[in-house]
C-alpha cells in the first residue's frame, strides 16, 4: 500500500509517470495496416486499438480483466440546499450497489469487470465549502490514497465511478476554480433540481470559489473537493503508474481528471472519455481536457455507467484487432 500523508506526497506520485510504448504502438498499426479490410474501414476503432496497444507494450491486446471502482462521500455544501436528495440517499445507494441492484452492477456483469465500492466516512461529510475547507490536507491525502490503493495491479483496462449526493456542485466549483468563467457555466441540474435549487448551487460555487481560490491544483481539491472525488484521482493516477487504460465517465469523475491534469498535463494520456453525459456543463470540461466522448447517449446517472458501457467499445476494437488474420495468413489477396 502506498502512503500519502500530504498534498506534497500526491504531487510526487504524480510526476515521472509512464508514457506509452512507441514500439508497441508501431508494431500494432503495422499489424492494423495488414488486417483483412480495406484501410481505416474500422475508423476510430482501430485507434484505440492501437492505443490500448500502446499501454499494453504489445502488437495484440487483449481485455480479459476490466476493473471497476465506485467511491462514494457525502458533502457539506448540501447544507446551502443544492440538491433535490438528501444525503441519507448515499448511503442508500452503496447498500444498492453492495447488493447487486444499481446500474452499474449489471453492466460490469454484462462486460466481465470486477466491481468494488469504497464508502468514504459517510458518517461524517466533508466542510461545507461556502464556510471552510471541504478537506484537511490529511483528509484530502488519505482519500487520494484510497482510490490508489484500490486499483487491482492484475486488471487490464479501469473504470472509475462515484456516489455522493451534492457532487455535481462539488465538481462544479472545481471546474470553475481550475478553468475560469462564471458559476453558471459549470452547474447543471445534477439529480433533478428546479430553477430555484439551479441558483442555490450556482451561489455556493461562486462563494466557495470566491473563499478558496486562486490556488494550487491540489489546494483546489482539498479545499472545494470531496472524498470520493480525491479517491478518484487517486485511481485514475495508480492506473496510469500501472500502464492500466482507462475509461472517464461524466462531469464528477472528469472533475477529479481536470485535476491530475491541471498537476501534470500527461497525467491522462492513458484515458478516453467513455460519454458525453448530459450534465450541462460535461462537454466544455471534455474540450478542456481534450477528450473526444465514444457516446453520447443523454445519461446522466454517473456511478461510472457511461463508461461501463463504453468497455464494450474497447473490447470490440481488441477483438477486431487482435483476432482478425492478416491478408497473408488468411490467403486473401491485399489488392
Amino acid at each position: 500500500m502506498m502512503a500519502f500523508a500530504s498534498l506534497s506526497d500526491i504531487h510526487s506520485a504524480l510526476q515521472d509517470l509512464p508514457c506509452a510504448d512507441a514500439t508497441a504502438i508501431a508494431s500494432a498499426a503495422a499489424r492494423n495496416g495488414q488486417l483483412t479490410k480495406p484501410p481505416g474501414a474500422l475508423a476510430r476503432l482501430e485507434d484505440l486499438a492501437i492505443w490500448v496497444a500502446g499501454w499494453q507494450g504489445t502488437d495484440k491486446p487483449a481485455l480479459n480483466a476490466p476493473q471497476v471502482l465506485i467511491f462514494a462521500g457525502n458533502h457539506g455544501v448540501t447544507a446551502q440546499g443544492i440538491s433535490a436528495f438528501p444525503a441519507d440517499v448515499t448511503v442508500q445507494m452503496v447498500a444498492n450497489f453492495e447488493h447487486g441492484g444499481a446500474a452499474i452492477n449489471q453492466l460490469s456483469n454484462l462486460y466481465g469487470a470486477k466491481m468494488q465500492v469504497h464508502a468514504l466516512e459517510l458518517d461524517r461529510p466533508t466542510g461545507d465549502f461556502t464556510q471552510t475547507e471541504a478537506m484537511s490536507e490529511a483528509e484530502t491525502a488519505a482519500a487520494f490514497g484510497t482510490g490508489w490503493d484500490a486499483v487491482d495491479p492484475k486488471a487490464d483496462l479501469l473504470v472509475v465511478g462515484e456516489m455522493g449526493i451534492g457532487n455535481t456542485t462539488v465538481a462544479a466549483a472545481l471546474c470553475l476554480a481550475l478553468f475560469g468563467g462564471t458559476a453558471q457555466d459549470w452547474v447543471g441540474r445534477g439529480t433533478g433540481v428546479d430553477d430555484a435549487g439551479l441558483a442555490r448551487k450556482a451561489k455556493a460555487v461562486s462563494e466557495g470559489v470566491l473563499r478558496h481560490a486562486p490556488a494550487e491544483p491540489l489546494q483546489i481539491l482539498q479545499r472545494l473537493g470531496g472524498r470520493e472525488i480525491a479517491a478518484m484521482a487517486g485511481a485514475m493516477a495508480r492506473a496510469h503508474a500501472l500502464r492500466i487504460p482507462l475509461i472517464l465517465d461524466g462531469f464528477i469523475a472528469c472533475s477529479a481528471a481536470a485535476i491530475l491534469q491541471a498537476v501534470t498535463p500527461d497525467a491522462l494520456d492513458h484515458a478516453v472519455a467513455g460519454h458525453l453525459s448530459a450534465e450541462g456543463a460535461h462537454g466544455r470540461l471534455l474540450a478542456k481536457l481534450g477528450k473526444e466522448p465514444l457516446l453520447s447517449l443523454g445519461l446522466r446517472l454517473g456511478e461510472g455507467s457511461g463508461a461501463a458501457i463504453a468497455i464494450g467499445i474497447l473490447k470490440s476494437a481488441v477483438a477486431c484487432h487482435s483476432g482478425m488474420m492478416t491478408f497473408s495468413e488468411a490467403g486473401v489477396s491485399a489488392g
